[in-house]
């Protein structure tokens, strides 16, 4: 008995659920990501989750829209994006044996999962969350990776935003979860940071941005609001970021590092792994100070002003 039931259980896989708003980056994470992975001799595929997504630029082992077509749905239901998006995730909830086929072509591999941008998909409606549930029946160890971008942390009402987006996102999925600023070489487009890096990252005292939107004519009736959303966000404690350009390699070594650890990866067998990296992972010691600081000399401009003087700005 004990060998029947061994045969039956599923190989262990291990992958990541790329998620986040439209336009953050997600098929580009998930090409870049393949290629990275690939050269440090991982066997990794694409599943593309998102039946909207056409022209994808990397070679796709599983697609959605084999299955269902946003278009197809449009046309035939008569509904808009926002609706037919949401029915095609039904459609594939309600068709998972047609995925599971599909995915046990690739039992030997780490799988990437490019899923749609529909944020209402992550926060409260429970399709896609309920797909996830079954590939963890399915023996897969997902990391859920949600990249936002970066060039909020500029507007402290939008970051803010993104903290409560990624705080709902998180208690939603119910799965290992590394939230990213994406786009890091485009931080300051919109404008300057009021702090450092490390600030928006760690999300650390709120406060300071709250006396920012207080300044702000518009903001500042909500700021009883915006104060009692900043208390949520740091009473669950649970949100911090991890800085990515997709073209810089120590970046993606710092994402990669982070979801080996949420998935577990890293203390697996499948491929050499010393222990003193594993030891490093258990105790949480890849302290991200050095490497944020990094981040920040390379994207973030300084102004060479003195500390009173930023502090008369502020």
């Amino acid at each position: 008995m004990s060998g029947q039931t061994a045969a039956a259980t599923p190989p262990l896989r291990f992958g990541q659920v790329v998620i986040g708003p439209p336009g953050s980056g997600k098929t580009t994470y998930c090409q870049g990501m393949q290629e990275f992975m690939t050269h440090l001799g991982r066997k990794v595929v694409v599943v593309n989750m998102d039946p909207a997504n056409e022209g994808l630029p990397y070679p796709c082992a599983v697609d959605v829209s084999e299955l269902v077509t946003l278009d197809d749905v449009m046309e035939g239901l008569k509904l808009g994006p926002n609706g037919g998006l949401l029915y095609c995730m039904d459609y594939v909830e309600a068709n998972l044996d047609w995925l599971e086929n599909k995915l046990k072509q690739h039992s030997d591999c780490y799988f990437l999962f490019d899923c749609p941008g529909q944020v209402e998909l992550y926060t409260h409606q429970s399709s896609v969350k309920n797909i996830f549930s079954q590939l963890a029946k399915w023996n897969f160890r997902l990391t859920a990776v949600h990249l936002v971008d970066s060039h909020y942390c500029a507007d402290p009402a939008k970051f803010i935003s993104v903290l409560c987006t990624s705080l709902s996102t998180m208690l939603h999925v119910e799965l290992p979860h590394v939230n990213v600023l994406s786009k890091m070489d485009l931080i300051e487009q919109y404008g300057k940071l009021a702090f450092n890096l490390d600030f928006y990252t760690e999300v650390m005292d709120l406060t300071y941005l709250l006396d920012h939107l207080a300044a702000d004519p518009f903001f500042k009736k909500f700021h009883h609001l915006n104060t009692k959303l900043a208390e949520v966000i740091q009473d669950y404690g649970l949100v911090s970021f991890v800085p990515l350009n997709v073209q810089d390699k120590e970046s993606m070594i710092q994402v990669l590092r982070a979801v080996d650890k949420a998935n577990g990866y890293c203390f697996g067998d499948l491929e050499e792994r010393n222990i003193q990296a594993m030891m490093s992972a258990a105790v949480g010691a890849d302290f991200q100070f050095d490497s944020t600081l990094g981040v920040q000399e390379r994207y973030v401009e300084t102004s060479g002003k003195t500390v009173e003087e930023e502090m008369m700005h502020l």
